[in-house]
Formats: C-alpha cells, structure tokens, sequence
C-alpha cells in the first residue's frame, strides 16, 4: 500500500509539473502608462488617459480604420481586457485583432481575426480584410444585455490551435473551429478605432496567457 501511494503521489507532481509547462503565467502586456511593446499612430489618434490605451474622437470623425499594435506576434493565448466603447455619431465600432497582420495597402489597414465590438457586432467573430464577414457570433441583441452601457466591460479571447471562444463579461458569444487549415494560426494582436464615426474606445488591464 505504501508503494502504491509513493507512485501515486509521484505521478500528482509530474502531472503538475506537466501542467505548469504547459501554460506561462499570465503577462500585462499593457503597463498603463506608456506605448512600450506597442506601435501605431500615437500622435493624432491613440493616447493614454488614466491608466488606459484610447482611440478615436467625439470631436471630428475618424476617417478610416486605424489600430494600435502589439510588436510581437503570439499563436496560442487567453487574451482578457476590460474596454469601454463611447459614441455620439456615425458608426460607433471597436474590436481586437488577433493572429493578424498589418497591411500595405492601405497601410492603416490589418487583416485577420477581430473580436468585434459594437451595435450589430458586439461579441461575434470578424474577419478582417480577409474573408471581410462574420465568422460566428450570437445576436447582438442578446449580447448587448449583458453589457454595461458607457461603462467597463470584460472581454476574454481564446485561441488554441483552430479553435476560439469569446466571452464578454463571462458569457460565452462565439466557439468556433476554423475549418480552413491554410489560416495562419499566429500573428499580431491590434486594437481597433473603426471609421466613419465619432467615438472612443478604452482599453486596460490587459493581460495575456501564452498557451505551450
């Protein structure tokens, strides 16, 4: 019986030694007080108030998409930010690109996943300047109950290997399996301003989840 417990208290710790291999701990990608580990367009329309990352204006619309980056790409993570998305005018819209890449023409542009925010879109799956449609989500009336308006709100991203899962304050609003295998399963993540709006975004406590 001795033996027996001797084994069964050595496979406990391989099994959370294995454990801990497999995922780092959690990373604040966001210092909450400077653009390090960031880039993007820092002098007219992404700054920092309060501990936070804000893009956009109530003032003038913004005139086209813009994002600001991470400098590193990451593939497999548990992504979890608190954000706040304010508008008075046009088309009020946010998201956070995922396994992304930015692009050349326009350069402003990214292409890949976005966890969407915003009338119509809150918590659903977009792909951008890709495929250019909704991947999955749930209707956004239903999702919208469970934000809360001109306030901070919760968003977790998972991404492991092709599957993703979106929650906004807890609740689950996207499980998707990506069934084209040539999507690259790794790339930048970008914070979204979209155009044509008059609107700001918030984001902080940011917090990433290397999956190994």
């Amino acid at each position: 019986m001795k033996y027996l417990l001797i084994l069964s208290a050595a496979a406990t710790v391989t099994l959370a030694a294995f454990s801990g291999d497999t995922h780092r701990k959690p990373e604040r990608i966001f210092d909450g007080k400077s653009f390090k580990g960031w880039e993007g367009d820092t002098l007219k329309t992404w700054r920092i108030e309060q501990g936070a990352l804000v893009g956009g204006s109530l003032q003038t619309k913004v005139p086209n998409n813009d994002f600001l980056c991470t400098k590193r790409s990451y593939s497999d993570f548990v992504l979890k930010a608190k954000f706040k998305l304010v508008g008075t005018e046009g088309f009020i819209n946010s998201g956070v690109q995922f396994r992304s890449k930015r692009l050349t023409n326009p350069s402003y542009e990214m292409e890949g996943y976005q966890a969407d925010l915003g009338d119509k879109y809150w918590g659903s799956l977009y792909d951008e300047s890709r495929r250019n449609k909704t991947l999955a989500g749930k209707p956004a009336e239903e999702v919208a109950k469970l934000l809360k308006p001109n306030d901070w709100n919760d968003y977790e991203i998972r991404a492991d290997k092709r599957h993703i899962v979106l929650k906004i304050n807890g609740v689950t609003t996207v499980d998707y399996t990506e069934p084209d295998t040539n999507i690259p399963q790794s790339g930048l993540i970008g914070l979204q301003i979209h155009g044509g709006g008059k609107a700001l975004v918030y984001f902080k406590d940011i917090f990433i989840e290397e999956l190994k």
